[in-house]
This record gives structure tokens, C-alpha cells and sequence, in this order.
């Protein structure tokens, strides 16, 4: 039998040709946590909104992967020590940094599994496949959970200007065909250093920081808490809500065997039992579209209109404000709503509901983005900018919604 030739070259869009580096990284890619990534979309429902954003983690882990490529060849050319064992945990972690995500990525993030982020399911994803590859990525779990002595690596994976955010801004602007997010990652990575063991960016590169935390902002209100995003991703939400009160009620509802086992569950599941993950790793955004279509005549009138809500894209008006949403207001659509169909304020409460989401484009209390100067100096880059936008993006921005059905619903 011939080898099997591993090193393949992947083509692209944003970056053109990605090369996988060894046979490790090879046979990680090919496993079927990480294949499963090709069915898990990258932003939730934004294609409702946006109609290119179809991409998913996949593309967006083989970005990162080659993003940190290119930072390990500018530090070690500005003589920054990564040996090569660290090098190939980098590219590891990285990879594998988004394994844990469920269906609709964010969109279903505690809904599935309850009181776990995915971060922690990615941790769990990775401590199986380090049993399964022999304890060989021992090192990357260590840079993952933020515990190996040089900062600067865990820094890299992830900080306010780590390598995910460099791809995701820029792939994400990409699918929408939102200009404003297009950052230049690769710049920003040839401006990198290390000083005093911490990640910083040299001083020229500093207008390049302040287009990647505008850039970021606005992909935050134009693109991420998008209103209409907003409200399908929250219809979904109070979808699986329903079907999970359902099948907790003896109803009986069609769905895949996996999606059924996380439905019985009722409250947080407290052990990640491997066969806990062995289920959530069969799960993708196949299993809830198809779950979608078996509902819209299911028998039980709210989970029906839920889901056609979003299988037709006929969804709840959303109001976006400054400040909450008074009492009044609220309660004239949810008495409404509850008159006109009698429902009970728990039925009603599927349909009209408030809420807030915020946005924080760069935060001055973490680890902040540190300019380096010629003269050695150090400078946190909301202090170094002359921009006074940047002391603006430190301010977190709260806004208000409330979603409720539009009159002929």
C-alpha cells in the first residue's frame, strides 16, 4: 500500500494556499471531531441577515492554524525563542480552540448543554484526543488552560489581539461583505514582539491596532448582535426551550437520537461523562435544521410557530433602545398576545420578551494591547493612540431590546 501523502496544501479564499505542517496536525484534521467543524456553522444565524455568511469553524480553525504559522516565523526572525515542540503545540491549540462549539455556534451555546461553555467542551475534546494521540498534545492542553511559563504563547491564543480574533474579523468580513471589518491580519502579525515574556506591538504598527479595534466594533453592531440576528437566534433558543419542556412532558417529538438524549436532560449536566461528549461530537446544525422541519406540524402550537418563524424567515419585530424598555410598553404586547391566542404568561412568554447585549471593543482591565516603542518603552494602546475614539472603545455599550410579533403573525 502506498503512504499516504499528508502535507497537503489547502486552497483559501481570504489567505489563498494553507499548508498543513506535519502528519500530526494532518491526522488531527482528519478526525472526525475536527471534520464535524465542516457542519457547524460559523455565525449562528447571521445568514438570515447576510446571505454569503455560510461559512464554518472549519474554515475559520485553518485560518487560525495558518495565522500562527506566520506569527511563529516573525518572532523567531526577531529572534523570539519557540522551539519546535512549542511551535507544534501552538498550532494545535490553535486548531483545536473552537472544537467544543454545538450547533449554530454561539446561537445554542447553553442551550444544549446546560451551564457549559465551549470552551470547557473544547478542553474535554481536546483531553480525549490527547488520550487517543498518546499524550502528544500534553503541551497545547498546557497553553490552552493558560499554564506554561511563557506568557507570550498563551497570549497568542488568546488576548484582546490574539490570532482568532485576526482571522474571524477578517473572515467574517469576507462572507458578510461587511467592508468595515476587513483588518489586515498579516500586518498586524509582522508588527508582533515579545517583551518582558508578554505579546506587544511595535510602535509602528499602531495605527493598524486601532483599525483592528473599530474594525471590531463595528462588526460587533453591524454583523454579530445584528437586530434581525439577534432575533432568530434567540426564536432558536426559545425553540429548543419548547422542544425540551415537550419531550420532558412525555410529548412525543421527532428528532435524532442525540438531539433527544440532550432534550431528556433536565437541568445542568454535572459530569461530561465520554458518553456525554461521544454525543454532543454527533451533534451539528443538521440536527437541529432537520428537528426544525419535523416541527413545524408537530401538534403543539407554540413549538409550531417557532419553527416557522424561522424555517420562512417570518420573525419577530425587535426593537433595539439606548435604555430599557419600560414596563408599560412591554406589557401591552405580551397582554396582546396573550388575549389573542390564550396563552398563559409562560406560553406568551415564547413570543414577547425583552432583553440587553452589549458590546466592549477593547478592554483596558485584562491583558491590554501594549505598544512597544524604540526606546524600549511600553504603552497601553489607548494611552499610546492619538485617537480619542479609543478611550470611547474601553466604554462597554449596553443596548435594550424587546422582540414581539408584528400584527399580521
Amino acid at each position: 500500500m502506498s503512504q499516504r501523502n499528508k502535507l497537503k496544501i489547502i486552497n483559501d479564499p481570504i489567505y489563498g494556499f494553507i499548508t498543513i505542517p506535519n502528519e500530526l496536525i494532518f491526522d488531527l484534521i482528519e478526525h472526525p471531531y475536527f471534520q464535524r467543524l465542516r457542519r457547524i456553522s460559523q455565525m449562528g444565524l447571521s445568514h438570515l441577515v447576510y446571505p454569503g455568511a455560510q461559512h464554518t469553524r472549519f474554515h475559520h480553525a485553518l485560518g487560525c492554524l495558518h495565522l500562527m504559522r506566520k506569527a511563529v516565523q516573525v518572532l523567531r526572525f526577531k529572534s523570539v525563542e519557540i522551539d519546535e515542540t512549542e511551535e507544534e503545540a501552538l498550532y494545535i491549540a490553535i486548531l483545536l480552540h473552537d472544537i467544543g462549539h454545538g450547533p449554530f455556534s454561539h446561537a445554542m451555546e447553553h442551550s444544549i448543554i446546560e451551564g457549559v461553555s465551549h470552551e470547557q467542551l473544547s478542553l474535554k475534546f481536546m483531553q480525549k484526543l490527547n488520550e487517543e494521540f498518546e499524550g502528544k498534545l500534553s503541551l497545547a492542553i498546557q497553553l490552552f488552560t493558560n499554564q506554561y511559563h511563557k506568557e507570550f504563547l498563551g497570549q497568542l491564543l488568546a488576548s484582546q489581539l490574539d490570532i482568532d480574533r485576526l482571522d474571524y474579523l477578517k473572515r467574517d468580513s469576507f462572507y458578510t461583505g461587511v467592508a468595515e471589518g476587513n483588518i489586515n491580519s498579516e500586518r498586524l502579525i509582522t508588527m508582533l514582539n515579545v517583551k518582558n515574556n508578554h505579546l506587544v506591538v511595535e510602535e509602528k504598527g499602531i495605527y493598524s491596532v486601532e483599525k483592528f479595534l473599530v474594525a471590531r466594533r463595528l462588526m460587533y453592531w453591524q454583523v454579530y448582535l445584528h437586530k434581525t440576528g439577534l432575533v432568530a437566534e434567540q426564536l432558536l433558543i426559545k425553540m429548543l426551550k419548547r422542544a425540551k419542556y415537550l419531550v420532558q412532558n412525555e410529548f412525543e417529538l421527532n428528532a435524532s437520537k442525540n438531539l433527544t438524549f440532550f432534550m431528556k436532560q433536565q437541568g445542568a449536566i454535572e459530569t461530561l461523562s465520554d458518553e456525554v461528549i461521544d454525543r454532543f461530537a454527533s451533534l451539528d446544525d443538521y440536527d437541529i435544521v432537520s428537528a426544525i422541519k419535523e416541527w413545524v406540524d408537530c401538534g403543539d402550537e407554540i413549538l409550531e410557530s417557532l419553527c416557522k418563524m424561522i424555517l420562512h424567515r417570518n420573525l419577530l419585530k425587535i426593537k433595539l433602545k439606548n435604555k430599557p424598555i419600560s414596563e408599560e410598553k412591554f406589557n401591552k404586547h405580551f397582554n396582546a398576545v396573550k388575549e389573542k391566542h390564550q396563552y398563559n404568561d409562560e406560553e406568551a412568554s415564547y413570543f414577547v420578551f425583552s432583553g440587553s447585549t452589549s458590546n466592549l471593543a477593547y478592554q483596558t482591565m485584562t491583558t491590554p494591547i501594549n505598544i512597544l516603542y524604540k526606546n524600549g518603552k511600553i504603552k497601553d494602546v489607548s494611552k499610546a493612540s492619538d485617537q480619542l475614539n479609543l478611550k470611547a472603545l474601553a466604554k462597554p455599550v449596553v443596548k435594550y431590546y424587546m422582540c414581539y410579533p408584528k400584527s399580521n403573525n
